[in-house]
This record gives structure tokens, sequence and C-alpha cells, in this order.
């Protein structure tokens, strides 16, 4: 089983910049973090990621988990799209079940936080960028884990963690 929670983050633990994640992030972490998918049965989300983030297209099936029952109609278009209505951590429990072994999570902290008990993995890119949103304290997050790789670069820093116990 394998559960990764992928997401950038500024030098001051913002998740997003202008209300999106892609303020915070380069081209070249842009195209790591679409080549990870690759590695994944399933993306999973949750309802504030699905509004601000484009998620018209992914390669693999994408579950939004909310407890809103609209779907936005930017989704729509989403041939792969499922809308769950349970807990981030019952969501997953449900993916790893349905979909295969090799969960991505590509949610914001809030949705990191409740599904933090399922994680078995995280691929952060830290940012040089300050002055955004929904931050985060990356160090209350990964206390549980332990660094495994780190690749330095210019502007970042892009490091791979997995849980401890």
């Amino acid at each position: 089983m394998r559960v990764r929670a992928n997401l950038v983050v500024g030098s001051d633990g913002a998740t997003t910049l202008n209300g999106r994640s892609a303020g915070l992030s380069s081209a070249k972490d842009r195209n790591r973090f679409h080549a990870m998918r690759a590695e994944f049965d399933v993306i999973v989300i949750g309802g504030k990621t699905a509004i601000t983030e484009p998620y018209q297209k992914t390669p693999i099936p994408l579950v939004v988990v909310s407890h809103n029952p609209l779907i936005p109609e930017s989704l729509t278009t989403n041939p792969m799209l499922y809308w769950w209505q349970i807990s981030p951590a019952a969501a997953i429990a449900k993916c790893l079940a349905e979909f295969g072994s090799r969960v991505l999570i590509e949610g914001g902290p809030n949705f990191l936080i409740a599904a933090l008990p399922k994680i078995t993995e995280f691929a952060i890119t830290q940012t040089k960028i300050s002055g955004g949103e929904n931050r985060l304290d990356l160090a209350k997050l990964l206390r549980e884990f332990a660094l495994i790789s780190e690749e330095g670069l210019s502007e970042e820093i892009f490091q791979i963690f997995k849980r401890i116990n």
C-alpha cells in the first residue's frame, strides 16, 4: 500500500498564491508533478481543490471528497471523475479497495490533516516564494515522517518523506 501526498509550499508555509498552487510552482516542478501521476492508480483531492485547481482532464481516475453535493461545472468534462461525500480517510480506504494499492493525494492543508493517518509518504516541493495563503506547519505535519531523498535546485527543494512508524 502506498498513499502519497504531493504538495508545493512557499518559504512561509503557504500552499497557494492568489488562490492556486500554480503560483508557487515552477515549470520543472509541474513537469515532475504530472509525471508522478504515472506511478499511481488514482488521484484524491478535496472539494476546495476541485473548485480552484484545473482537473478537467486526468490520466487516472480522480476522486473528489466533499460534503457539497454540487460538482463544479469545470469538472463535468472529466470522464474519470468520482464525487464522494465521505471522509478523507474513508475515501482513501475505498480507493485502495476499488482502484489499486497506489493512491496520490493532491489536496490542500485541511484535507491533508484529515487524511494524515492514512498517508505513508509525502512529496514536497519547497520554493523561495512567500506571501501566499493557506499556510501549513511542515514540521508539525511531518513529525512522524523521515526524509529519504532530497533534490536541490536554484529556486526550490524537492523532498520525499516516508512514515517512520
